[in-house]
């Protein structure tokens, strides 16, 4: 039930950089807004880093996974020019 507190945490952030991307009229991508975000709250002492620090270190730990496919594609495109 921790992780499902603490991921909504994380959720609300996000939703929270979605809506400054659609206030905002600067070329600034929501999810950067939501780290943002979620950056000072934790720097203000808004939110505690360990009211977040389980589900951030478990969703970091996946990270890898999301630049297999890309550097597979990568490689592909070199060995088809011969490179």
């Amino acid at each position: 039930m921790k992780y499902i507190g603490q991921f909504g945490i994380i959720i609300l952030f996000s939703l929270a950089g979605e809506l400054c991307h659609m206030l905002l009229p600067f070329p600034i991508p929501a999810s950067l807004y939501g780290m943002v975000l979620l950056l000072l709250a934790l720097a203000v002492k808004l939110l505690k880093v360990e009211q977040v620090k389980e589900t951030g270190s478990f969703l970091v730990s996946l990270l890898p996974l999301l630049f297999v496919r890309p550097v597979i594609m990568i490689l592909g495109f070199f060995e088809k020019k011969g490179a």
